[in-house]
């Protein structure tokens, strides 16, 4: 196609110069490229050439580039896709540990007031037992006094009764056996036990 266009300049050329050296007149469009000085194969190579570097370009240089705006185009549209995506993994993330502050909170509660029933049923229960031990303890102290109560009741008696004979004996101003004073300290002793 280039050696097609070359040749058909340089044969218009020719023509054009061919004719204007005979004396002929130029045709309409051959009047206006000699008036404006155009040459016809000046032009033509200047077609090819302009045609040849749009190509050169193209291929060279608007392709790459192209393809670099795509490829970046491309990066850009993952690169949202992903940040969208991350934000939806965030948010689920959010809600997920929101669910689980919830749930522990929930646990927390429910293990604060295990612990407080527990404590509680442990006090009812030492407060049950110390009231049970110290009953033990006053019931124990309790028959302690009456022991002490009757072993004091017998010395005072049993001293009564010496007293008594004693009494007895300076009244009646005689001295008594020692048999005669255990009759009388069992007969003053019979008689306080009655009373």
């Amino acid at each position: 196609m280039l050696s097609t266009l070359l040749v058909l300049a340089e044969t218009t050329g020719h023509a054009v110069e061919a004719a204007a050296a005979h004396g002929e007149a130029p045709n309409g469009i051959t009047k206006i490229f000699l008036d404006f000085g155009v040459s016809l194969p000046l032009i033509l190579a200047q077609i090819l050439s302009f045609s040849i570097v749009a190509l050169v370009l193209w291929k060279y240089a608007f392709k790459p580039v192209l393809a670099t705006l795509d490829e970046r185009q491309h990066k850009i549209e993952s690169g949202l896709k992903y940040a969208e995506e991350m934000q939806a993994k965030l948010a689920a993330a959010q809600q997920e540990s929101a669910a689980i502050i919830k749930q522990s909170q929930l646990e927390a509660t429910r293990i604060i007031n295990d612990t407080r029933k527990s404590a509680k049923d442990f006090l009812d229960k030492q407060t049950q037992e110390a009231a049970a031990k110290s009953g033990d303890m006053l019931a124990k102290a309790q028959q302690a006094i009456e022991l002490e109560h009757r072993k004091m009741l017998a010395d005072a008696r049993t001293e009564i009764a010496r007293l008594v004979v004693l009494t007895t004996e300076r009244v009646l101003t005689k001295q008594l056996s020692a048999a005669d004073r255990a009759a009388y300290n069992e007969a003053a002793a019979r008689e306080l036990t009655n009373a």
